[in-house]
């Protein structure tokens, strides 16, 4: 074992000393959908994320920075091959029913994950953190007890993984990995998230979940920081319609809301303590289905790259969303700790010049004004998406392409687009997991859950597995995005950007942090 116990990194802000609380203590943003579940082993969406750092915990924590800060591992020791990581737990965490978070509710939720009976869409999240065993076990090839995690005693979770991670523990923010209350799932199944069921071990507990209306969080009594949090209550409300969601936010019905496409400089006009944009490492996507139930022109690379060039990202950036994103010409996001972007050709050339190559490239393919291509679009629920879907429509309208657009809720979009793989072209987003290429690229490896497009690349998949025992894997990432960028299995469109209205007395939200976690219970309301 190397050297002990290793020392705490960072410490959460905490209010400032002198400042003027307010009274009402609340907290209430918006929604763009409902969730869809509060299960950490069954959630795949990042609003749904957001939610469950503030009603569970983990081993860690993040800063405004993206430095971990200790939570329920106070310390670990790594071995000598650093295959071994042995987490201390603190052992004043308690459950909201009073019962104590161990190592063992670490072992049952890790485990529970990668079970094949649990169909997780996110039990490939164990097999990117290379736990032990991970790919046999979620392949149903071993046993969940095969699984590389173990209870040493009550407060000593360890696992083992097959190879050397240096990101390894930068993933376990993510729900994914926090650990979940046995005997509450086995005796309620999967009733266990209802309010009147549920048990958490955050800062916050499950008061009501109307579905469709509004999700309301209470501070919790058990939490083992529950004197330093200071907001006491935490609505979300769903609301599809982004510009009803601004108006609402202005008749102070919302602390916070996202601008809607192209109002960020208006708004930021008139309200500059207010309207804020900030990197996010996130990337917006066209992915194309190239698996059995996709459209046959897309299993042609040249029609993928004709969709490709035929979008006019700088009109999508500079006039439609005007919040400060970048134009995307890669699928990880510029912000990325250590990405060094490919030189990609056609990032560079003029508009005209991708349309004519576009065009050229379509007619090689057997498609023009005799024999035009046809596909349909397929967004989620969102004004903001579908003014870009309009957008592509229009320029793949001008290199001969006719689109229709598919709009759907976003449970069934969601179920269309992972479950059935029912669409020809899908509008998907990805925001990263951890501040490491990985976290994009492994999602379109051909064993990822989240390849809804069915893309399937030998050389890709080749140079992603070298990249997780290469001593430094950035140049494994930037020859798998040259991959990507020469077979084309999506379009990136544009790199986000976090542009926000935000309540002038709402404190403690994080302005530095690309992942754009939050933790309402670092965030306070300040007096009028």
């Amino acid at each position: 074992m190397m050297g002990g116990a290793a020392p705490v990194f960072a410490q959460s802000d905490h209010v400032p000393a002198g400042t003027k609380l307010a009274k009402d203590q609340t907290y209430t943003y918006w929604l763009q959908d409902d969730i869809k579940t509060l299960d950490p082993d069954l959630n795949q969406s990042v609003e749904g994320n957001e939610m469950l750092l503030q009603l569970f915990e983990g081993l860690y924590t993040q800063d405004n920075t993206g430095e971990l800060v200790p939570a329920l591992a106070t310390s670990y020791d790594l071995s000598d091959d650093k295959m071994t990581y042995t987490f201390h737990l603190r052992k004043d965490a308690k459950w909201s029913n009073g019962d104590p978070v161990t190592a063992q509710d670490f072992v049952y939720g890790w485990s529970r994950l990668a079970d094949p009976k649990t169909a997780s869409e996110y039990a490939w999240y164990l097999q990117l953190m290379n736990v032990a065993n991970a790919d046999a076990v979620v392949d149903g090839k071993k046993p969940v007890s095969d699984l590389g995690v173990k209870a040493l005693d009550d407060y000593t979770f360890q696992v083992t993984l097959n190879k050397p991670t240096p990101y390894f523990r930068q993933m376990l923010t993510n729900a994914s990995s926090f650990p979940v209350p046995e005997k509450v799932i086995e005796k309620f199944g999967d009733q266990w998230t209802r309010p009147e069921n549920i048990v958490t071990d955050g800062a916050y507990t499950l008061e009501t979940w109307d579905v469709g209306s509004k999700i309301v969080l209470k501070k919790s009594d058990t939490y083992w920081d529950a004197a330093n949090t200071t907001l006491t209550e935490v609505t979300a409300i769903p609301i599809q319609d982004n510009d009803q969601a601004l108006r609402r936010y202005e008749a102070g019905e919302l602390d916070r809301v996202q601008i809607p496409a192209g109002q960020y400089p208006r708004l930021k006009k008139e309200y500059p303590d207010q309207a804020v944009s900030r990197p996010y490492s996130c990337t917006y996507a066209y992915r194309f289905n190239v698996g059995p139930k996709g459209p046959e022109a897309l299993k042609d690379v040249r029609v993928r790259k004709a969709l490709s060039y035929g979008i006019n990202r700088d009109i999508i950036v500079d006039k439609i969303l005007k919040g400060g994103q970048k134009p995307a010409y890669t699928w990880t996001h510029w912000a990325t700790a250590g990405f060094t972007t490919p030189d990609i050709p056609y990032a560079h050339w003029t508009d005209q010049e991708r349309m004519a190559k576009a065009k050229e490239l379509l007619k090689e393919a057997g498609y023009g004004p005799d024999h035009p291509l046809k596909l349909r679009i397929m967004y989620n629920t969102s004004s903001d998406h579908k003014k870009i879907a309009i957008a592509v429509q229009q320029f793949w309208k001008a290199i001969g392409v006719n689109a229709t657009l598919d709009n759907y809720e976003w449970k069934v979009y969601l179920d269309k687009l992972n479950q059935q793989h029912d669409f020809d072209v899908a509008r998907t987003g990805w925001c990263a997991d951890y501040n490491e290429a990985s976290t994009y690229l492994d999602a379109n490896t051909s064993w990822s859950d989240q390849n809804s497009g069915e893309w399937h690349n030998a050389e890709f998949d080749a140079v992603m597995k070298d990249s997780k025992t290469a001593a430094d894997p950035q140049s494994d990432y930037t020859k798998a995005e040259q991959i990507m960028a020469d077979q084309m299995p999506l379009a990136p469109i544009y790199h986000y950007a976090k542009v926000d209205m935000i309540n002038s007395h709402i404190k403690g939200i994080f302005d530095k942090n690309v992942m754009n976690y939050w933790y309402a219970k670092d965030m306070y309301r300040t007096a009028n």
